[in-house]
């Protein structure tokens, strides 16, 4: 009876204590709050946030911070849970929380969070393995020592970046297998030409790659393909810091770069400067074979290059609210080269042709930047000014000697050019709440360029008098372009949005003198001013932590390079001369993308699905020389519409303690169309009415796919396996031939992590060439090969201590490129 009364007893007082508790399904609680860095007092945008379980440590809801640093978590149930703050980099945040019915809404204010003194110490703060990230309108790539032991400089690491190729030859950078793709360094560019500047970058100062695919309306509208933005280290750290490193590669000549960075910052001022140099030489060959008329081009290239960086820059931190930096950026490069190109008929010898060409170039580049930020009472408003000034002067000398059964020709050419850019840009930032945020923006930008040709030719055969190839020209280009921009953007519970537009007016001039010897010079003119208003629009949804979707619009424009305008040669062999198009309009492009993030318990995968519509496509025409119908003449025009479309999935994945990779796979396809001329007659002699024009169109569907394998052998100890496929591609002129190639490394860290030596064997196959085959004009096929097969041995050395702690300074660009990519 007495055990009975006591079970009795336990049951109603479990019933009581049942009735009295509230229903862990009652999901009424809400937290908020802001998640700051600690010392630099600036947002932290997609931390983690997550309500736990006290009990068990189960995910009872969560999210992510917003652009300012916010977050808001809903239908949270009663009770007493763990709320933690999680970002790579950084300390965790954990906070016990209660939830009831009188507390039902906790304000948390601002959370700050504080750098991991363990991962970050030190200047180059490099992570073991290389990360994704897929953020509201960029992929992220953050990179690690996996990937800087790649190669020594950005140039050589690019091509391990998903959806990124560079042409080994040219330097020419593509994005989803479009060269209309604008090149960033911190948010800025500069006037040197991008594949000089990426040779200039070593590896192992770059901190991460922002592909920036679908810009909103804040950033200019140049480039089809988006905004490549490489992110260095900062060096802005307490007391005296820097890092050093020096890197050797070897194939059949020696190459070596280098770089010293340092910094000091004591009270209210922050100074730092960093030299970098790129000296090398390098060896090209190939050939090109036409079927009809038995002959061969046979190319033989050698380039001895030196290029330096030099900056130098001063932060002065007048109080909490206003700061002023001013920074410049010194660019010089010289460059020597010679080539020999052979012309061989195997049925008739006696039309056997040689040229040979040297040249001789060099060009400086400066920048001159100015900056004022003012921060308001309210976090997060504030005002900045940035006045931005970029000059470029190149000359390059050619001397040309052509050779034959019946004659010698000695001719040389030269060509100087002068570039001026001036970019003022005003920002505005007010966050309206919490949820909220209103950007403005005014800018001006004027670009000034000034091309100077000039030749001289001497004939050693008695039938050709007074031998010039062209006469001296001079080409005035000048563009101006205001515009105004706008965006606004809200977050809720699991859904944020973004809108925007930019309007720009745009006016052109350009004027080409031909100077003749007798009578008035001849003068070509054209002027295009024209205004467009650019949209962008922003759609995330997050239903957990674990997941995020994606879905942009935006409308952009390709302005044409100076390359693609300048009707003077850029380059030139026996048969084909390449030159531009001074009437080229812009072609403008309509996107829409959408993207989806998975996160992993071991890491990450993202994909993405693009589609473009592309209105007056600038691309490549094709005509027979008049003057010698055995040449041919490149140059650009303006076509009708075209579309492209791609995928795109990346992962970055842990399957062990010892083991990690990132892999990539990304499939585009574009339509493009050119204007070609074509022979109707059969015999190597043609003439005008034998001619005719034919417009092209081809569908183009290439892939690639990416892998890289890292392999912890000890605590100091990592080795690394690299491999890289390029499907074949459907050019206008010809079809690519597929390229592939495989590299490996190994890196060892010593001095407690502060230095490290990185070897790698580049191309261990040997099987890196650019083959192509083609119609157009002629049947054609060939292939080019280059130092592929290297070794490079890298040292890094950093010094001083004290954390990370930088201006965060405005991310946006502000220049004119040139044609494939390049800057201004």
């Amino acid at each position: 009876m007495k055990n009975f009364i006591i079970t009795l007893t336990l049951v109603i007082s479990a019933c009581f204590q049942s009735f009295a508790q509230p229903s862990p399904e009652a999901k009424i609680g809400t937290v908020s709050g802001k998640v700051i860095d600690k010392t630099l007092n600036q947002p932290i945008p997609y931390a983690s946030v997550v309500v736990k379980s006290k009990t068990d440590g189960a995910n009872l809801t969560g999210g992510i911070t917003n652009d300012d640093g916010t977050f808001e978590l809903k239908n949270i149930e009663e009770g007493t849970h763990l709320f933690t703050v999680q970002f790579i980099g950084y300390e965790t945040f954990s906070k016990e929380i209660t939830i009831s019915r009188q507390n039902r809404k906790i304000a948390l204010g601002t959370i700050t969070l504080s750098e991991n003194a363990i991962e970050l110490e030190g200047v180059n703060v490099v992570g073991e393995r290389t990360t994704i990230e897929q953020k509201i309108d960029r992929k992220v790539i953050n990179v690690g020592k996996d990937l800087t032991t790649a190669g020594a400089t950005a140039s050589d690491i690019m091509n391990n970046i998903p959806s990124v190729n560079v042409d080994q030859q040219t330097g020419n950078i593509s994005l989803r297998g479009n060269e209309n793709v604008r090149v960033m360094v911190d948010g800025k560019l500069s006037n040197v030409p991008i594949a000089q500047l990426l040779k200039q970058i070593p590896s192992s100062s770059i901190k991460s790659i922002e592909l920036i695919t679908n810009p909103s309306a804040k950033y200019n509208p140049e480039g089809m393909s988006g905004i490549i933005n490489i992110i260095l280290h900062k060096n802005a750290n307490i007391g005296f810091n820097g890092n050093a490193s020096v890197g050797l590669t070897y194939d059949e000549n020696a190459k070596f770069n280098s770089t010293v960075d340092m910094n000091y910052r004591n009270g209210k001022f922050n100074v730092y400067g960093n030299v970098g140099t790129n000296i090398g030489k390098n060896n090209n060959h190939g050939n090109i074979i036409r079927e009809v008329e038995n002959s061969e081009q046979l190319f033989q290239f050698k380039n001895n290059d030196k290029s330096y960086l030099y900056k130098v820059g001063v932060d002065f931190f007048l109080n909490d609210k206003n700061t002023v930096s001013f920074f410049t950026n010194q660019n010089i490069y010289d460059g020597k080269a010679n080539g020999n190109t052979g012309l061989v008929y195997y049925n008739d010898l006696s039309r056997n042709f040689a040229q040979r060409a040297y040249s001789k170039s060099g060009n400086r580049s400066e920048q001159y930047n100015f900056d004022y930020k003012h921060d308001f009472s309210k976090e997060g408003h504030n005002i900045e000014l940035e006045v931005d000034y970029n000059t470029f002067n190149s000359d390059s000398d050619f001397d040309f000697k052509y050779s034959g059964n019946t004659n010698l020709i000695n001719y040389s050419d030269y060509v100087g050019s002068e570039r001026d850019q001036l970019t003022a840009n005003l920002d505005y930032i007010n966050p309206l709440s919490e949820n909220s945020k209103l950007e403005l923006g005014l800018e001006l930008r004027q670009f000034d360029s000034d091309i100077d040709y000039s030749s001289t030719g001497l004939s050693y055969d008695p039938d050709i008098e007074d031998f010039g190839p062209t006469p001296d020209r001079n080409f005035k280009y000048d563009m101006d372009i205001y515009s105004a921009y706008a965006t606004f953007g809200q977050n809720f519970e699991k859904w944020g949005y973004q809108l925007g537009a930019r309007v720009e007016t745009v006016n052109v001039d350009a004027i080409t003198t031909e100077q003749e010897e007798a009578g008035p010079d001849s003068v070509e003119t054209f002027k295009d001013d024209y205004v467009q208003i650019y949209p962008s629009g922003f759609l995330t949804y997050t239903p957990t932590e674990k997941n995020q979707y994606q879905l942009s619009i935006s409308r952009r424009v390709d302005r044409p390079g100076l390359n693609q305008v300048n009707p003077f040669r850029e380059w030139s062999t026996p048969q084909i001369s390449s030159l531009g198009n001074s009437e080229l309009v812009p072609q403008f492009t309509n996107s829409i993308e959408t993207n989806y993030t998975r996160r992993l318990k071991s890491g990450s995968i993202t994909a993405g699905v693009f589609y473009r519509i592309i209105e007056d496509e600038i691309n490549r025409a094709v005509y027979i020389d008049r003057v010698d119908t055995e040449r041919i003449i490149l140059t650009f025009d303006n076509f009708d519409r075209t579309t492209a479309y791609g995928i795109e999935i990346s992962s970055n994945y842990r399957p062990t303690s010892w083991w990690n990779f990132n892999t990539s796979f990304d499939l585009f396809s574009q339509t493009q169309k050119s204007l070609t001329e074509l022979s109707t007659s059969p015999d190597e002699e043609i003439t005008e009415d034998e001619i005719i024009e034919d417009e092209i169109e081809v569908d183009n569907t290439q892939w690639n796919f990416r892998m890289n394998n890292n392999f912890k052998v000890t605590k100091k100890l990592t080795l690394s396996l690299f491999g890289m496929y390029r499907s074949s591609a459907k050019g206008i002129q010809f079809e690519r031939k597929p390229m592939y190639f495989v590299n490996t490394g190994a890196r060892y860290s010593f001095a407690e992590g502060k230095g490290t030596v990185s070897l790698n064997y580049n191309d261990i196959f040997n099987t890196m060439r650019f083959a192509f085959d083609g119609d157009n004009p002629y049947p054609q096929e060939g292939s080019f090969h280059w130092e592929s097969q290297s070794v490079y041995l890298g040292l890094s050395y950093r010094f001083g201590s004290g954390k990370n702690r930088a201006l965060k300074r405005k991310n946006r660009d502000d220049n004119t490129k040139e044609s494939g990519g390049g800057i201004l």
